[in-house]
């Protein structure tokens, strides 16, 4: 995590506190820990706490500026903003949100899928992820490749701009060209933005 700026020291009332490291992955968690979760939801099901994400602190900002303000105030870009998709679905499957979403914005940019380097689909529940991938035909190796939300924490109102920020960099680190940033939405919503590196 040392690439997305930690440490980070603030001040809390008077005295300095210095954040090393992110507060939701559990180095003593195993496989074992993981198994004995009870079920979450409904009686047979597969979600548990384990394979959801937790609601964990965090703050985000992006920038987003048109090609006359980057130039105008000397600006050094991530990223390009190529299009967006909101969408809206069925509530009782809000989950398959980001796979309508996907879809949209490829159409309407005229991107294809298999021309997108790195995906980020928000990973509130690991099932509804892989519900996703599978629905896409996504090739995993390119899904959440650091771990999504389950490995990272869900900061509710700061995942979008975590997404977005996580996937600008790391496509630049691995010298990659185009990413899609997506997520499903409570209520039965799905959003996706397709970016490429400047």
């Amino acid at each position: 995590m040392t690439r997305v700026g930690y440490p980070v020291s603030v001040t809390v009332k008077k005295e300095s506190v210095t954040v090393s490291r992110d507060e939701h992955p559990r180095p003593d968690t195993t496989p074992e820990a993981l198994a004995a979760l009870p079920v979450l939801f409904r009686k047979g099901g597969v979600v548990t706490a384990g394979n959801s994400s937790g609601i964990n602190d965090g703050a985000g900002c992006v920038l987003l500026a048109s090609e006359e303000a980057v130039s105008q105030h000397s600006l050094t870009p991530l990223a390009r903003l190529l299009g967006w998709s909101f969408v809206g679905v069925d509530p009782s499957v809000m989950g398959i949100g980001p796979v309508p979403a996907i879809r949209n914005v490829l159409r309407e940019t005229g991107v294809k899928l298999e021309d997108v380097d790195l995906v980020e689909i928000n990973e509130a529940f690991a099932a509804q992820t892989l519900a996703c991938a599978k629905e896409l035909g996504l090739d995993r190796s390119r899904l959440n490749v650091n771990g999504g939300a389950i490995a990272m924490g869900h900061p509710v109102g700061a995942s979008g701009a975590r997404i977005m920020a996580h996937l600008a960099h790391e496509l630049r680190r691995r010298g990659l060209k185009r990413g899609i940033g997506s997520a499903c939405i409570g209520g039965g919503q799905g959003i996706a933005l397709l970016i490429e590196t400047v």
